[in-house]
């Protein structure tokens, strides 16, 4: 089963912008559909942004127009950047790996990265 790091959030305030990564530890390149989630405080995990290994791509209604998710199968890395950052957007967000066509999760979850947006 591969393991994923994120890595990349932080503190920033409304209308700025952040890149989160995710670092598996094996190449995701047959790997077909990875996926970003979040969760905030008091909430359950929800979906945010999904993409195939030919980079097709899913997005939140939340989220649409505001984050972009990319891979890098070189890198063995999919990237989340966030512009736009809203209060709500406040979670600790989480990668895995998902089922073709669906946001079901195939994976064990990892440690996250916290994302603070606040003036």
């Amino acid at each position: 089963q591969v393991q994923l790091v994120e890595s990349g959030g932080g503190l920033v305030q409304p209308g700025g912008s952040l890149r989160l990564s995710c670092a598996a530890s094996r190449s995701i390149f047959s790997i077909n559909n990875m996926g970003w989630f979040r969760q905030a405080p008091g909430k359950e995990r929800e979906p945010v942004a999904r993409i195939t290994s030919g980079a097709s791509t899913m997005y939140a209604d939340s989220v649409k127009g505001r984050f972009t998710i990319s891979r890098d199968n070189g890198k063995n890395t999919v990237y989340l950047q966030m512009n736009s950052l809203k209060p709500e957007d406040t979670a600790v967000y989480y990668c895995n790996t998902v089922l073709p066509g669906t946001w079901l999760v195939l994976g064990s979850w990892g440690q996250g990265t916290q994302v603070t947006v606040s003036s």
